[in-house]
């Protein structure tokens, strides 16, 4: 039987305890779980063929790493309550306000983002419904759901992770009987990972430039910091949510492109559209007289819910970390009965639903704008988590203390080699022409959030976690 949750006055301004082990698991697939291997994916397979595999055994290796390095100071600073604290642990104030706010941003231009996917997706299946009418409904039933106590953000992700996670799996086991042959007329299905110009038909290189392209669908693991610190162990959930990110990155991600490209020659995925879409019409897939495409855009919707159910969740708990450290107005420490900061989910809030009108009003500008704004920032912040990381571990060692309980492995190789893996992203993103735009943009966020600290936060003496 789960205990009891604990109740206190709104005076209290702490978060709850409310979240069980099954919600921070399934939060931290759902985190690694989303559009973007459903639809983005096509851009990669196009871009390196079958040997997108590679690309995403490599860029799950150097997420493996970055979480790593998170766990190594979540476990040994358990009060920490968000990721982003951890740069100003190692770095100082000046981390931890930018780094704060630059993840605060990216995660509210997230807001509009999917709440736009959203409803395109149901006025697609429902062209009698309006596209800014859907997008606010959505936008209104998850702001309800984060005003409620932190145990129904964990209801509703674990159900939309558990539709992801169930989608994944049968998909790897019935395309993998086809591929097989079990299911195929002209028996097994391999050839199509070497027949159409080889297994690296556009050479190394792309293989390797690919990772800017998969990298960003893979963001998202981190959330687990931030969840686990209302849940009753935050470091025992932390260590073990670490420790199995790779495990989950093979068999979604690698097993289910292995499927894809052994299913399909690689030349017929086009850009944009859903290559588990084209697979399960391959495979002639209809459940309760649905076509391929209806039960995927089913999932893909679940996936685009479960990322604006977390937006929502991660800006408002950390623009309440931010408000406690004097970093933001402290009117946004109050929380309601429950533990709920009411008014950091409120003003999430508010700036998706001005997302969410001025795109309808200025489609082609506004969405280029989302798209863009927040490119390189997610990079940017790992890699700032990465050196946070190396000094804090220095700093132990310096002092005498023990080694750390879920220690870094071959520090500091490899993680150098995990901040040296980020850097050569952001090169890449600088030097290629089509996130060229995302870069810059990211850089000149950078840029305002620095010289915010020199203005609103520097000679100010900031708490340290």
């Amino acid at each position: 039987m789960n205990p009891p949750v604990a109740t206190a006055t709104a005076d209290d301004h702490s978060l709850s305890r409310s979240l069980r082990p099954r919600h921070v698991t399934m939060i931290t697939i759902g985190g690694i779980i989303g559009a973007g291997l459903f639809v983005g994916s096509s851009v990669a397979i196009a871009a390196a063929g079958p040997a997108i595999l590679i690309t995403y055994a490599l860029t799950g290796t150097l997420v493996l790493l970055i979480m790593r390095a998170l766990g190594e100071m979540a476990v040994e600073m358990p009060q920490v309550r968000s990721f982003t604290e951890f740069a100003r642990a190692g770095l100082g104030d000046w981390a931890g306000f930018s780094v704060g706010w630059l993840y605060w941003y990216f995660w509210i231009i997230v807001i509009p983002v999917e709440a736009i996917a959203g409803a395109n997706i149901l006025t697609h299946h429902y062209p009698s419904l309006n596209p800014l009418a859907t997008g606010l409904g959505l936008m209104a039933v998850m702001t309800a759901v984060n005003l409620m106590p932190a145990r129904a953000y964990g209801e509703f992700e674990f159900w939309f992770a558990s539709i992801k996670v169930a989608a994944i799996v049968s998909f790897i086991l019935i395309g993998g009987a086809h591929a097989f042959g079990f299911h195929s007329a002209t028996g097994p299905t391999f050839a199509h990972l070497y027949s159409h110009g080889g297994f690296a038909p556009k050479g190394p290189f792309a293989v390797l430039a690919a990772v800017t392209t998969v990298i960003f669908s893979m963001m998202g693991a981190e959330v687990v910091t931030i969840a686990a610190a209302e849940s009753e162990e935050p470091a025992k959930h932390v260590a073990k949510m670490t420790s199995m990110i790779m495990s989950r990155i093979l068999i979604f991600y690698v097993g289910s492109i292995f499927v894809i490209c052994s299913i399909l020659p690689w030349t017929e995925v086009r850009p944009g559209h859903s290559p588990f879409t084209m697979a399960l019409e391959t495979l002639h897939i209809n459940l309760w007289g649905l076509g391929a495409s209806d039960i995927m855009d089913f999932i893909i919707l679940t996936a685009v819910l479960s990322c604006l159910n977390s937006s929502f969740y991660v800006a408002s708990r950390v623009l309440f970390v931010l408000a406690e450290k004097g970093d933001a107005p402290h009117a946004l420490v109050k929380t309601t009965a429950r533990h709920v900061p009411a008014r950091s989910v409120l003003l999430a809030s508010v700036a998706g639903f001005v997302g969410l009108i001025a795109n309808y009003q200025l489609p082609a500008v506004v969405y280029a704008f989302l798209t863009n704004a927040s490119g390189a920032l997610i990079v940017v912040i790992y890699a700032a988590i990465v050196v946070s990381q190396v000094v804090v571990r220095r700093r132990r060692a310096n002092a005498g203390e023990p080694p750390p309980v879920l220690p870094m492995w071959l520090f500091p190789w490899l993680s150098y080699l995990a901040l040296a893996g980020m850097l050569l992203v952001l090169v890449a993103m600088a030097i290629t022409p089509s996130h060229f735009e995302e870069f810059w943009a990211s850089m000149v966020s950078i840029a305002l959030a620095l010289i915010a600290y020199v203005v609103f936060r520097r000679g100010r003496r900031g708490a340290r976690p």
